[in-house]
This record gives structure tokens, sequence and C-alpha cells, in this order.
């Protein structure tokens, strides 16, 4: 039997106004390690299936600081539904407001279909801080089926809209040079901030398989591939460093320069 739940959660100024969570989707209030509200998502039972669909809704109000990050990777699994499972999550952050979406790692499983889509929508001087880990089947097997696709409107107008398909029932050449070479973890990590357009980055190449490049607006992506989930971690979590490093120094000067794998930290100071 298919499952159908959504999660909300609203941050304003003053604590979570709304915290509610259906079926496997459960959102706990967790303590923050600064500023604002933080909120942890648990699995409350296996899912998604075949045939789930799935919604989180988070909303940052003006002013507001929010952390939304989860307990624990989310498993796409087969079920006997004939059907792809749906995962959507909608963000929406106020004038003022910065909204920090980190979940776990997202795993394909042999078997598995799954279909996710990231909605974003951003008040003029928002701030977002977006990662996404997604994991081509767990150890020794081959993957299953994903479409996943981020969409971000600033201010009413697009700033980025990408989407990505892998397994077998994606386009061929998926698994090419072109797209993953091999690789089996893949990952993004997008920062958004009106401080970015006063001190844009530069495109930095971190490592063989990782690049951060800049946006056309005030922000930045960081795309990784990674031979497993720890490395790609690592990789995500320095170059997060590094961007939030550049948005409070001074301009970067001079060409891009080829860091060593693994290594994020900003070229130039």
């Amino acid at each position: 039997m298919s499952v159908r739940a959504t999660a909300r959660i609203v941050a304003t100024r003053t604590g979570l106004p709304v915290l509610t969570g259906e079926g496997p989707l459960a959102p706990r209030r967790t303590r923050a390690g600064g500023p604002g509200s933080r909120v942890t998502v648990v699995g409350a039972m296996t899912a998604p299936l075949g045939g789930d669909r799935l919604a989180v809704e988070a909303e940052a109000r003006e002013g507001a600081t929010l952390t939304v990050d989860a307990a624990a990777a989310t498993v796409a699994l087969p079920s006997r539904v004939p059907a792809p499972a749906h995962y959507d999550v909608r963000l929406t952050v106020g004038e003022h407001a910065e909204l920090r979406w980190l979940p776990e790692q997202l795993i394909s499983a042999y078997g598995s279909e799954l279909r996710m889509r990231t909605h974003v929508e951003l008040a003029a001087t928002a701030r977002l801080v977006v990662r996404e880990e997604q994991i081509l089947g767990r150890h020794g097997e081959a993957p299953g089926t994903l479409f996943s696709r981020l969409t971000v409107r600033r201010a009413g107008r697009p700033l980025l809209d990408q989407e990505l398909a892998c397994g077998p029932g994606a386009p061929a050449g998926w698994d090419g040079p072109a797209v993953l070479a091999g690789h089996r973890a893949v990952g993004q990590l997008l920062v958004v901030a009106p401080g970015f357009e006063a001190n844009p980055v530069t495109p930095l190449l971190l490592g063989d398989t990782a690049v951060r490049t800049p946006l056309a607006g005030p922000g930045a992506l960081v795309t990784a591939l990674a031979p497993d989930a720890l490395l790609l971690r690592r990789v995500l979590d320095e170059a997060l460093a590094g961007l939030l490093d550049t948005l409070s120094g001074p301009p970067p000067t001079g060409p891009p320069e080829k860091l060593p794998y693994g290594t994020a930290e900003v070229a130039y100071r």
C-alpha cells in the first residue's frame, strides 16, 4: 500500500509556530548550534517505496533563521507497487531570513525508482544553503533509477534549474565520462546570499571531480563526484567553509587555482 505524507515546518524570529509530520516524516525540534531554530527530520517508517508520495515544506519567515537536517540517510527501496516513488521538497525563505537545508544522503537502492524535486522560493535579501547527496546503490549493488531536479527562484526570477537522471531508467550515457564517469556518489552544494553581489566567487576546481562555479546572481554552486559517501561529504563540507569565508572576506583576486582533491579552502584571500 502506497503512502502519502507531508511534513510542514515554519520558523519565525521567535520560534516554530508550525511543526507537523505524517507517516514516515517526523520532524523534531532539536538543539541549535547557533542562532535560530533547528529541526531534525526522523524517519518513522521505511520510505520511500514504490508509489509513495512524500513532501517536506519548510519556510523561514522574515528575519528567521532555520536549519533543517535529518537523523539518518533516506533509502529509496523497491516495492510490489509498479510505480515510482515521489519526494518533493519545497523551501521558502523570506526577507532577511536564512534557511539551511542539510539532509543526510539519499541512497538509490537496486530495483527502486524515485523522482525527487526540490523547489526553492527566495526573497531578494534571503540567504540559503542547500546540500544534496545521492548515493547510487548500497555497498556492492547496482543502483536504482533516480531522477532529481533542483529549481531556485529569487525575487520571482529563475536563479537555477538543473536535473540529473541516473540508473537503468535514465537516458543512455548517465554513467559515461561526460556525467558520472563510474562514480557512485554525486552531490551539490548551493549557497545564495546578497553578499555575493558585491563579493562574487571565482570559478575553482576542487580536485579532479569537483568544481565551484558562480551563478548568474548572488550565489555559488559546488558540484562534486566521489567514490563513496564519506569522501563526498568531506568535499562538500570543506566547500561550504570556503564559501562562507569568501562571503565574509575581501574579494578574491587573480586566476582560479586548482586545489588537491578533498580540499576546498579559498584559493586567494
